[in-house]
């Protein structure tokens, strides 16, 4: 990563933060995205305590204007691009029922079209870095909800699933380049996603929150074990035990794990 330039979305707090930092730590300069620009000067802070340079870019990841003007305005901070990440995400959390069809295209707008538009824009860049011999690369954000559909999480599944099947086709097609594309499926993880999702039961969000500050990794792990999978050049890495869990559970027992998870779920409910 030694004098390399990185864009990071979702870049005010939890594993944008945390990779923006290592990032500048490695020796990289950052590029920070996100909305909530108090917060990103934070995240600045900390590359420029290690001694790299950061710029600060508030930008909608929805919006594909904003962020075709954001791959120019990271060109004409920085000159060149090595490296994106596409981590910006939001959660909606309840039955598919309860969701309005506003809340739908909200969490499609900023996790799956905020990965496309990174992807989009910033990869006529990737390829000039290719094209002067440097390695460059492309990571995307999915989640565990990525690996397999559990109940209360239809929207984020839908997003994250669509960020896997995205990152393994362009993949695939970057495969002969000196670009490569790593999708990330962390579980729980030590951020605000949870405590920022829109919901219809406060309650159980409030004990979801419990849960993840009490249980979640760190983020600054999950931010070493991605820019050690993009070290490797790895096409996907999974994040946490649970998601491991998943994983292998979905590959053994495709059908039969569901089953399971819609037991569970009924249970959960009967209980209150």
């Amino acid at each position: 990563m030694r004098d390399r330039v990185a864009v990071v979305t979702g870049a005010a707090s939890g594993i944008g933060r945390a990779l923006a930092i290592l990032l500048a730590e490695r020796g990289a300069d950052v590029a920070l995205v996100d909305v909530a620009q108090a917060a990103l000067a934070e995240t600045a802070a900390g590359v420029a305590a290690a001694g790299r340079k950061a710029s600060v870019h508030v930008a909608d990841v929805a919006d594909a204007g904003c962020m075709a003007k954001l791959a120019d305005e990271v060109a004409g901070a920085h000159g060149r691009v090595h490296l994106v990440v596409n981590n910006a995400g939001v959660s909606v959390t309840g039955l598919f029922e309860e969701q309005s069809l506003e809340d739908l295209r909200w969490i499609v707008g900023v996790n799956f079209w905020g990965v496309v538009h990174g992807c989009k824009f910033f990869l006529p860049h990737l390829r000039a870095a290719a094209a002067r011999g440097e390695d460059a690369h492309i990571v995307n954000l999915s989640s565990m909800f990525g690996l397999i559909g559990l109940p209360t999480q239809s929207s984020y599944c839908a997003t994250k699933f669509a960020v896997r099947g995205f990152s393994e086709a362009l993949w695939a097609e970057l495969r002969d380049s000196r670009i490569g594309v790593t999708c990330v499926h962390p579980g729980g993880v030590r951020t605000n996603i949870v405590r920022d999702s829109r919901s219809a039961d406060p309650d159980a969000k409030q004990k979801m929150i419990e849960r993840f500050e009490r249980l979640a990794m760190p983020p600054e792990q999950a931010a070493r074990q991605i820019l050690r999978a993009v070290e490797k050049n790895k096409m996907r890495v999974v994040i946490c035990r649970e998601a491991g869990a998943a994983d292998w559970a979905k590959r053994i027992a495709p059908v039969a794990v569901h089953r399971l998870v819609a037991w569970g779920h009924r249970r959960m409910g009967s209980l209150g």
